[in-house]
């Protein structure tokens, strides 16, 4: 057996920002939860499914995040593929073997659904499987079997090593994870799945679907609390660059507050559709006709925020 010793993830609503924040800290890189949120590009995702179900946060590709990550310095190895694809049983393997050398080399790990459809950080492993912890894990558990991985009803198989590695200058980190934020807002195929949409598109399936249905209670809450956590960074973000580049200054400090008034909004419609168990509570949420009209009301004001917000992340990247 080899265990990686207090390693843990961050506790977060977006499990594979948490998963990096706690692989980055293992190595101690020191890049603050703004830096990383931003700088990935995550602060300013939307995406949702035309019925807002639970798997909007997660079911995208996310590539591009994993690029922008060089960024900030840190590198990550990436074993990704869909069961239907030939060489999944090949991937399996080759993940296997990849986590079990990172590990024999101090170097942390992380893997989707090793218990529900989130992320993971791989504690360790034995000749059975990974060693885990993250959302909804009383402590370490396990071993998940190997060969297992990716065998679920999504079927998607997605386990990263993440190491140190060189920081680009903050214009470019910046300039870059904007560029992809405006580019995601225009729901890209290949980047964005069908059923789904992102960006303003994004709020457009949501409203539609609090007035006309169907809607998922248990989406409809999950999707307010990340999308909440990400708008909220976004505004951190945009101050840290704003520290980092005095230059430009004033513009990201106006995008910050304009994001911060996103998240504002966002909270607001979370305080009206509250993440709270058991799962039919959130059922019910959706069934109440005044609810629903005052989550719309608040929902058409962020999304008049959210368009503004998108337009400053322009101005900025046409002076970087």
């Amino acid at each position: 057996m080899k265990m990686l010793q207090s390693f843990n993830w961050i506790p977060r609503w977006v499990s594979h920002i948490g998963c990096l924040q706690g692989c980055l800290e293992y190595l101690d890189l020191k890049i603050s939860p703004a830096w990383l949120y931003g700088g990935t590009g995550h602060a300013f995702i939307l995406n949702l499914h035309e019925e807002v179900c639970p798997s909007g946060p997660t079911a995208w590709n996310s590539r591009r995040l994993h690029q922008l990550g060089r960024n900030l310095g840190y590198q990550a190895t990436g074993y990704v593929c869909h069961r239907d694809e030939e060489d999944f049983s090949q991937t399996i393997h080759r993940a296997w073997e990849g986590a079990c050398n990172a590990l024999d080399n101090d170097l942390p790990c992380y893997a989707w659904e090793l218990k529900i459809p989130e992320f993971y950080v791989i504690c360790g492993y034995d000749q059975k499987g990974y060693y885990f912890t993250g959302p909804l894990c009383e402590g370490v558990e396990g071993p998940h079997p190997w060969k297992t991985l990716g065998g679920t009803e999504i079927g998607v198989l997605e386990l990263y090593v993440i190491e140190p590695g060189p920081v680009a200058e903050p214009t470019q980190t910046v300039r870059e994870a904007l560029q992809y934020a405006l580019v995601f807002a225009e729901s890209p195929v290949g980047v964005v799945f069908p059923d789904y949409r992102a960006g303003l598109e994004g709020y457009d399936l949501w409203i539609k679907a609090l007035t006309e249905g169907p809607v998922d209670g248990h989406g409809n809450a999950y999707n307010a609390v990340v999308w909440h956590e990400c708008r909220r960074m976004a505004g951190e973000f945009l101050r840290e660059a704003a520290e980092r580049l005095p230059d430009e200054s004033k513009l990201l400090i106006r995008a910050a507050e304009q994001y911060d008034q996103i998240a504002i909004g966002l909270e607001q419609f979370c305080g009206e559709f509250p993440f709270e168990l058991p799962l039919d509570k959130m059922a019910k949420q959706v069934t109440e006709r005044e609810r629903c009209r005052q989550g719309v009301e608040i929902l058409n004001q962020v999304q008049q925020d959210e368009a503004t917000g998108l337009q400053l992340l322009r101005e900025i990247v046409a002076v970087l």
